[in-house]
């Protein structure tokens, strides 16, 4: 009769913007140009969020004996939410996760690749600029006021590089190097076992590897992250984007384009202040909650100088 078992397969394409592929173009210009003069290019994401907890995990994996996971999902049941932002790098086949167990805001992936500036850019010869590919949407977001700001203080102004950052059209994420690379291994790793605490999640993601020569880096991150950070507009002005193009592909991908110049940082004795303008009632800081109302707070780094970070007043 010619039955079989199938499953369903995603091959219905819907229509698309003609300019997509002049985007996926631009973004290949940018890698090849970036990877000849030997300046770092990550790609960068967040991971399906997991349940800390004896859940079930899809996949199959050898065991004498299945192990037992609990009979529903119930967040209630968990030791928290595993938010993997992962770090690709495409020109030496590395990656980074760092976990976080709060929010997965712009603060949050910005922070996570200040991280990874401080110590991945040892491996590449005295890198002077940094490009970013990611999704169009998420922590990371095209349209994300708050994204470009972290980008702008966290990266740009504090390491004074520029910071170029290009994001895939809506509906291509698959094709976002990371995906791919990184979290299909990681996922291939832990299929079949339960995530039962953050240790083993971090070890399942650390030893990560592949015939190719994939190394993983993974690291826990405890930081409590708040969401709903607003940008004003007087603020958003302020960033210093320099926008690569203006044609309709720019305005598909939702103005995100572009190279976020270092502005000059200004010194307060031996300390270097950065005006985050951020506008929530508060922001959690390391081990502090510092209040947001137009005063100056500071934060503890592991390097000196030490960072003053400004907050502006609440957007409208």
């Amino acid at each position: 009769m010619g039955f079989s078992l199938k499953v369903n397969r995603k091959s219905i394409a819907h229509a698309t913007s003609p300019d997509r592929n002049e985007q996926f173009e631009y973004i290949a210009t940018m890698r090849e140009a970036f990877a000849q003069q030997g300046s770092p290019i990550i790609s960068v994401d967040t991971k399906k969020k997991e349940l800390v907890g004896r859940f079930k995990n899809a996949g199959v994996c050898w065991e004498r004996v299945a192990q037992p996971v609990n009979d529903h999902d119930f967040h209630s049941l968990s030791e928290g939410i595993a938010i993997p932002y992962g770090i690709y790098e495409p020109t030496i086949n590395r990656g980074n996760v760092f976990v976080g167990t709060s929010h997965d805001t712009p603060e949050f992936a910005a922070s996570s690749i200040a991280k990874w500036w401080k110590l991945g850019n040892r491996d590449y010869d005295d890198p002077d600029k940094l490009l970013i590919l990611a999704d169009g949407g998420g922590s990371n977001s095209s349209r994300s006021h708050a994204w470009k700001a972290f980008i702008q203080t966290c990266i740009a102004d504090r390491f004074q590089i520029p910071v170029t950052v290009c994001h895939y059209p809506p509906g291509t994420s698959k094709w976002n190097p990371i995906e791919h690379r990184l979290f299909s291994e990681i996922s291939k790793n832990w299929r079949g076992k339960p995530l039962d605490s953050y240790e083993a999640i971090i070890k399942y993601i650390k030893t990560t590897t592949t015939k190719t020569g994939l190394t993983v880096k993974a690291s826990l991150v405890r930081k409590q992250y708040t969401k709903g950070v607003k940008i004003s507009k007087d603020k958003l002005a302020q960033l210093a984007i320099n926008n690569h193009q203006k044609s309709a592909i720019l305005i598909m991908a939702r103005e995100g384009e572009g190279t976020f110049e270092p502005r000059a940082v200004r010194h307060q004795g031996h300390s270097v202040v950065l005006d985050i303008c951020t506008a929530p009632v508060y922001k959690t800081l390391g081990t502090s909650t510092l209040q947001a109302h137009d005063h100056q707070s500071s934060l503890r780094t592991t390097s000196e100088p030490r960072i003053i970070w400004r907050f502006g007043e609440s957007a409208t």
